[in-house]
């Protein structure tokens, strides 16, 4: 039993065992968004590398690249110039492994 159950473990692909990132706080000041972001970073294989924010009907306002893994940095904050309306947005983030994660709805003033 223990060796069908390694087995399966090793056909497993790794986004079945990977968590995807989570947005945990967005904040406007002025021109500049700031997105807060918590994930399992590992190293180059594995790590948030880049979070968007969404208009209500899912159209790109801005696009965030992260260039690196944050494996010592958790959660981390990174910010982007970008004209956005008052009012709800939606943003979501993406790993290089499971890809974007389910938007999260937060209220800009």
């Amino acid at each position: 039993m223990r060796r069908a159950a390694a087995a399966l473990m090793v056909l497993l692909p790794a986004a079945a065992l990977a968590d995807p990132p989570e947005v945990v706080d967005a904040a406007r000041d002025g021109g500049r968004l700031s997105v807060t972001l918590r994930h399992a970073d590992t190293g180059w294989d594995h790590y948030a590398d880049a979070w968007e924010v969404l208009d209500a009907e899912g159209n790109s306002l801005g696009l965030r690249e992260l260039a690196h893994p944050h494996v010592d940095e958790q959660p981390f904050t990174r910010s982007l110039a970008a004209d956005l309306p008052a009012g709800e947005v939606l943003i979501r983030a993406r790993c290089t492994v499971t890809g974007w994660s389910e938007p999260v709805a937060f209220t800009l003033d």
